[in-house]
């Protein structure tokens, strides 16, 4: 990988590792966490909206497009922000959520046949070690049921990954768009139905929290993933794949600067484990 594209997929970890603590910092500003991840669909689905051609896709397409919507859109940001909102100490959740790369191997070999070799059974074991290691930390405890939240977020994340196997062949701008709206249509209702009425919380949202969710729509959302396919373009997705371990690197670093957070040192041996299974999972054939 050349110089500018090992900066440039940097750059994108660094953008996603910075979904933890901005999420929280947004949250910490009077917002709601399904509401959170509503408005942040609604800005992917305005900004990308321009961009696209209308049109209906064949029939193939239809039912995948919806199903990776609801995940994606829906599943992922809801679990996220909702786990996000459990906790009070980010490391476990920002360590947890690699566990969706082996969510995704393991869903594709059951809906879609594909072999999973022994080596890699080893290394999602390990990675499933390392999680089980970080919630003996006594610190953790009692926040576990955020730590199983960001379980159903990365569960989520690899069914998303099965459907988008099946749009592959649409246009980029208009599969995120139609997930953008459908992930907001779904997540406001359900904000309204179980946090209240959608009015009150817009208004009682402060201007940090506009600035958070628009970071996470605009430059987490869209310019991350956007620069992650144009990487795809010159890369087989195994090369680019196993910076993706880098993400909770960043998202621990930015959490120590912004809420002084400092991992225990089992969080950090769990976690050591965790990220290199997940390397080594995605390095390996």
């Amino acid at each position: 990988m050349s110089p500018k594209h090992t900066a440039l997929i940097i750059l994108v970890m660094f953008f996603l590792g910075s979904a933890y603590p901005l999420g929280k910092f947004g949250l910490n500003a009077s917002m709601n966490p399904i509401f959170f991840g509503a408005l942040r669909m609604g800005f992917v689905f305005l900004c990308l909206i321009p961009f696209c051609k209308i049109k209906i896709p064949k029939k193939k397409y239809v039912l995948p497009l919806i199903g990776f919507s609801l995940c994606m859109g829906a599943g992922v940001n809801m679990f996220l922000y909702l786990s996000i909102n459990a906790v009070s100490i980010l490391a476990p959740i920002t360590i947890g959520a690699q566990l969706s790369i082996p969510f995704a191997i393991l869903i594709s070999s059951l809906f879609l046949n594909e072999n999973i070799s022994f080596k890699k059974w080893i290394f999602i074991f390990l990675s499933f070690v390392g999680i089980i290691l970080i919630a003996f930390d006594p610190k953790i405890m009692d926040e576990i049921f955020g730590t199983l939240l960001i379980f159903g977020m990365a569960f989520f994340y690899g069914l998303s990954q099965v459907f988008s196997r099946y749009i592959k062949n649409l246009d980029v701008k208009f599969t995120n768009s139609i997930m953008g709206l459908i992930g907001f249509v779904v997540l406001i209702i359900f904000s309204h139905i179980f946090e209240g009425n959608v009015i009150e919380q817009i208004n009682s949202v402060e201007p940090f929290g506009w600035l958070a969710v628009m970071y996470a729509g605009i430059i987490i959302s869209i310019l991350g993933h956007m620069m992650m396919f144009y990487l795809y373009k010159f890369y087989p997705v195994g090369m680019v794949m196993p910076f993706y371990s880098l993400f909770p690197v960043f998202g621990l670093i930015l959490t120590f600067f912004i809420f002084g957070e400092v991992p225990s040192l089992i969080t950090v041996f769990g976690g050591i484990i965790v990220i290199t299974s997940i390397y080594l999972l995605q390095k390996t054939k």
